[in-house]
């Protein structure tokens, strides 16, 4: 009706005998009409965001509440405590830097009350897992570890893939002088795995393996690669045997990658915790473990994963 009225007046304003005699009174009321019409536009548009502002929030809020109740750790929306440089890509994971990563180590094995041994157990489980579902007919498999806290996770993997039915061997080259590693390596010894004091040549390595994995280097590793690594890390890549590296592929700068493209070529990656940031460059399999974040920590720091079906150990991502 009121475009009607409007358009009602302006006809009757614009016959030729009230346009000659009274054109103050005919622009007057135009401009008004133009005030009036684009005022309402206004109006309009305004208490359409308002709207779509009262509808949106309520929604969101009902999702973050209810993945809440249902333990969806996909869903958990970012909190002011969030960890400083984290990132979340497009596929609703958090990618994590060094400092990240290592300042939940601190709050897990701190406030939360883990030991470095419970979580290398659950670390190793997971990455031991994630190789028998991506690799289930490779049985021949080289663990190479080195002296960290990496090593001691592929030392936990290699006991695992033995109880899975595969013939692991190690090679272990700077072995760690602490009663943790000392245990672990007994362990390996308990169940017979063999531990190599060399590595076989590229040739070697592809005529006597499945698949090796790399559990040299993990996201505490700065700098250049030193020797034995650098040419441990050249003889795997020549070997063309398929790699699995664990949580960064060794020599890879946990945040930047590998620019240069020189470094080692996994054909599998699986990180523990979350992603790490150098793992948006990885183009293989790629697969998380390590299944110990609760619900309230990830809340907490806006840490965003997927969930875990089921009782698995570990989840395919790419």
């Amino acid at each position: 009706s009121f475009f009607r009225i409007s358009f009602g007046c302006a006809c009757e304003f614009s016959t030729p005998s009230v346009i000659s005699s009274n054109r103050r009174v005919l622009r007057v009321v135009g401009t008004l009409l133009v005030v009036v019409m684009l005022g309402a536009a206004l109006l309009g548009t305004c208490r359409g965001l308002v709207c779509l502002s009262f509808r949106t929030l309520p929604a969101c809020v009902t999702v973050s509440a209810a993945a809440k109740r249902c333990g969806v750790r996909a869903a958990v929306l970012p909190s002011q405590g969030s960890l400083r440089g984290m990132a979340t890509e497009a596929s609703g994971v958090s990618f994590l830097g060094q400092e990240q990563s290592k300042a939940i180590d601190d709050e897990l094995m701190g406030p939360l009350g883990f030991s470095v041994d419970q979580l290398m157990e659950l670390a190793g489980l997971s990455v031991a897992c994630a190789v028998a579902k991506q690799y289930p007919e490779a049985r021949r498999v080289l663990v190479v570890c080195g002296p960290g806290n990496n090593g001691g996770d592929g030392l936990v993997a290699a006991r695992h893939l033995k109880h899975f039915g595969c013939q692991p061997e190690i090679h272990y080259p700077k072995r760690t002088d602490k009663p943790l590693y000392h245990n672990l390596v007994k362990q390996c010894e308990g169940l017979g795995l063999p531990l190599l004091p060399a590595l076989p040549d590229a040739p070697g390595l592809a005529k006597a393996y499945d698949l090796i994995v790399d559990a040299i280097f993990g996201f505490s590793f700065k700098g250049a690669v030193k020797a034995p690594f650098d040419s441990i890390l050249a003889t795997l890549q020549a070997s063309g045997v398929p790699v699995v590296s664990v949580d960064v592929p060794s020599g890879w700068d946990v945040e930047a990658g590998d620019p240069s493209g020189k470094a080692l070529r996994p054909a599998m990656l699986v990180s523990l915790t979350a992603p790490k940031q150098c793992a948006r460059s990885f183009a293989g399999h790629h697969w998380l473990g390590g299944r110990f974040i609760a619900p309230a920590f990830a809340a907490k720091h806006g840490l965003v994963l997927p969930p875990y079906p089921g009782t698995e150990q570990c989840v395919k991502l790419s």
